[in-house]
């Protein structure tokens, strides 16, 4: 879900739901529980969102806790992602 929101902030929760194989609603929850989180920030632009993944937010898992999720979105996408807000 990370990876996806990552590679395109303002794609639509259904395609979302169609890439990874869940439904929209599933999405939403998601999506509901990132912003909650604070691993990501939604905009209303018109009627879509755009979503910003904040890519220093660490792992929850203890395992993982001190490293930000932005290392792991890396090893999945071919850009910038520091870049993502622009």
């Amino acid at each position: 879900m990370l990876i996806e929101i990552a590679r395109g902030p303002g794609t639509r929760t259904r395609d979302i739901a169609v890439r990874i194989g869940i439904t929209e609603r599933a999405v939403h929850g998601i999506v509901a529980d990132l912003h909650q989180a604070g691993y990501l920030t939604r905009e209303r632009i018109g009627r879509r969102n755009r979503y910003t993944l904040d890519l220093d937010q660490p792992f929850r898992h203890r395992s993982e806790a001190g490293l930000p999720i932005g290392r792991l979105i890396a090893l999945f996408t071919d850009h910038d992602l520091h870049r993502q807000a622009e």
